[in-house]
């Protein structure tokens, strides 16, 4: 992915002038409460930019926040919302093919990153950073556009999704435990239609962290 492509988009455009803005992204949320993990655990959200996903995170008390974007001016846009909060976040600028965390993650989300990586080097690359990185019996909520969903993003390809591609994608370290679609309503009154699967970590035999 280009640096610089997203940080023109960001030094460019508004949240209410990029298709992909929520104003209240409860669907992440929701999932993580569901799980009932502890306020202290290690959660990432990747490409995260400007969302306001950080923002609920840190009102219902999460501690262990971290939020990854390719793009600086994104992130930026985030910090100054939050004001002083924005110090209690992990802020990391980096491309996710490039990114080689030093810790394990209960919880990993992404929203429309996964689907910009259209070549089998990129995906797989992709799904071992995922398979390395969540931590024993970890989460991992996805969400790319459906196969009806639309075929671009900011004028870039994707790769689009069912959700037995999804499943199929991520089998060999972790179990879909729950998919469904959800009907995303733009700032242009336009509806996007995406895929989502919520993921966990499955313990292979081979698995290093496993316990003996």
């Amino acid at each position: 992915m280009s640096q610089q492509h997203w940080q023109n988009i960001y030094n460019t455009k508004q949240d209410n002038q990029v298709s992909w803005t929520q104003d209240n992204p409860t669907t992440p949320l929701d999932y993580l409460q569901k799980l009932g993990l502890d306020k202290t655990a290690n959660i990432i959200d990747i490409g995260g930019g400007a969302s306001k996903f950080v923002d609920l995170l840190l009102d219902n008390g999460y501690t262990n926040i971290t939020v990854l974007d390719i793009s600086e001016a994104a992130l930026a846009r985030s910090k100054n919302r939050l004001g002083e909060r924005a110090s209690h976040v992990t802020w990391i600028v980096n491309d996710i093919l490039d990114f080689n965390p030093i810790d394990q993650y209960d919880f990993w989300y992404d929203r429309a990153v996964f689907h910009f990586l259209t070549t089998e080097k990129d995906i797989s690359s992709y799904v071992k950073k995922v398979n390395d990185n969540i931590s024993r019996n970890g989460h991992f909520l996805l969400g790319t556009f459906s196969i009806d969903g639309p075929l671009k993003c900011s004028g870039l390809e994707i790769q689009r999704y069912s959700e037995q591609s999804m499943r199929q994608t991520f089998q060999d370290a972790f179990i879909a435990e729950t998919c469904f679609m959800e009907m995303h309503l733009t700032p242009f009154d336009t509806i996007q239609e995406f895929q989502f699967c919520g993921f966990v970590r499955q313990i292979l035999k081979q698995d290093s962290s496993a316990p003996f």
